[in-house]
Formats: structure tokens, sequence, C-alpha cells
């Protein structure tokens, strides 16, 4: 492959926050309503897993909420582009959400065989029939929540790759949230940002380019739809 593009899930892929779409419809107790200012989203979502699976929310149940969750707009014009030129393009995944959400909606949005690599809280069914979830890493980064820092996995991944030798011309990240910035910051000048318009990611570049021109290296498209990140890279390949 010579591109590599790197997705975020929650409001890149999809077009919400799976974690919102899982406690949607469900009255949560009053010390599970609000996700802790300061302390670990990571670990208020183990808690919030916990109370569902003893109100008998199964992960069958999940599944299906999962699957259901819709795709940004375009996403699937894109997947199915990626999905033609295959061969050009390696994808992976980095994301806060839980590899089994992810799975699951790839698989329903025939998806899954697009990435090579899913990078997520590590999500399985314990005894009880309950669906856990677990922190990804440790890390010393200060910018990013305790349980992953997406510079590092992205860091290692290239590191890896080129240790294999898989050369990438260029690598393409695709993000909306603020710990997307943090490793779009590895990006080089040959390299491509898509942000999603509006969003943390996107606002956070604009500020990092207003503080110190210059120090955000790779180009930005910020993007509404997803066609336009496709458009993009059907440009690229016709030069």
């Amino acid at each position: 492959p010579r591109f590599l593009l790197v997705f975020d899930f929650d409001e890149t892929i999809v077009d919400e926050n799976s974690d919102d779409s899982v406690v949607r419809g469900r009255a949560l107790p009053e010390s599970l309503r609000q996700s802790p200012r300061g302390g670990s989203y990571n670990e208020h979502m183990q808690r919030v897993l916990g109370w569902l699976g003893e109100q008998g929310v199964r992960p069958a149940d999940f599944r299906t909420v999962y699957e259901n969750i819709p795709l940004s707009p375009g996403m699937a014009e894109l997947f199915q582009f990626l999905s033609k030129h295959h061969e050009l393009f390696e994808l992976v995944l980095l994301s806060d959400a839980n590899t089994f959400g992810i799975e699951a909606k790839l698989r329903a949005a025939g998806a899954r065989s697009l990435f090579r690599k899913i990078f997520s809280n590590p999500a399985s069914i314990d005894r009880r029939g309950f669906l856990t979830l677990g922190p990804y890493h440790s890390h010393q980064c200060p910018q990013c929540p305790a349980n992953m820092c997406k510079r590092k996995i992205l860091s290692e991944y290239l590191q890896e790759r080129a240790r294999e030798d898989a050369e990438f011309q260029r690598v393409f990240y695709v993000g909306d949230g603020a710990n997307d910035f943090c490793p779009a910051g590895i990006l080089t000048a040959a390299d491509v940002a898509f942000p999603r318009k509006g969003y943390p990611m996107h606002r956070l570049i604009q500020e990092a380019q207003e503080k110190q021109p210059g120090a955000f290296q790779a180009a930005v498209v910020p993007w509404e739809s997803a066609t336009e990140v496709a458009r993009y890279l059907q440009e690229l390949l016709r030069k």
C-alpha cells in the first residue's frame, strides 16, 4: 500500500458517540449520569456497562444498538471508494470507544475487511454474561486521557510497519475529537489531516495555526461529508 489512512470511530465513522447510543432511553442512576470531571471516562463507562448488565442488558442487545448507529454523511461512499482501491490504501482505526462496538458496526456496514488493525479499549463478555470494558494502555502524554494516547499508538504503528518494510508515501488522518489532535501533530508536510468541520479537532488545529504558523505541518482539509475525503483521494490518484 502507498498510503496509510487512519480513522477515528465516534462522530467520524459513525455520526454520534457510541457511548451515548448505549445509554439512550435508559434512566441511569444519579451517580452515573455525569461523566466525571477530571476522573477517568473509561472507568466511568466500565461502571455504566456494569450497571446496564445488572439491569438485564445483554451483549446481543448492545450489538443491536451498535449495528444501528448511523454512519456519518458520505462514509458509505468513502468506504466504497476505498474498497475499489484497497491495494493502495492501508486502513487502521484508532478509537477511545471499544472493540466490541466497533467490530459490530463495521461488520454491519460491510466494512470490517477494509481495516488492517483496530486499536481500541478491549471489551469482552465476563462469566455473568455482562459486557465489560478495560483501558487500552498506559502512557506519559499529559494531553490525553489516562487509558489512551493515539499519538503513541500511531507512532508505534508507523515504526512497526517501517520494520516490516511498508513505506507509506503519505499518511491521512480522518477524525473529529480533541484526542485526534494529538496524533495529527506527528503528521508531516506530505500528510493530510481531515478534521470534521466545526468539531474539536478542527478548532484545535486552527488555534495551533494561529498561535504558531507552521507548527502544525500537515495539510488540513475539513469535511462535512466524507465524500469530500473521497474526492480529495480521487484527485490524488489522478495526479
